[in-house]
């Protein structure tokens, strides 16, 4: 079965209140069995338009993946962002 991944890009205009969604975000994370594998760091945009903050998170599958992004606790780290950027979030099923 092919895993399922949540992959985000940010803007973030409030680091202290994107830092207490982050927080929140990673204990939902942890809960339905994310492993993070790109939190930040460095960036280089080759091609498009880029964003300088990147989350990929790996979940066993796919359904994992959209059970966390669809948490309940996740809606709660959710509120907490709404002043703090801009993200787009996708969940992705790997390659087999």
């Amino acid at each position: 079965m092919p895993k399922g991944y949540v992959i985000a890009r940010a803007i973030v205009t409030n680091p202290t209140a994107w830092a207490q969604y982050a927080a929140k975000a990673s204990e939902a994370m942890k809960i339905y069995g994310g492993k993070p594998l790109v939190r930040g760091g460095r960036v280089e945009v080759t091609e498009g338009e880029g964003r300088a903050r990147n989350v990929v998170i790996e979940f066993e599958s796919f359904e994992a993946a959209r059970k966390y992004a669809h948490s309940p606790e996740y809606a709660e780290a959710r509120k907490l962002r709404e002043s703090a950027g801009v993200i787009d979030i996708v969940v992705v099923e790997g390659a087999e």
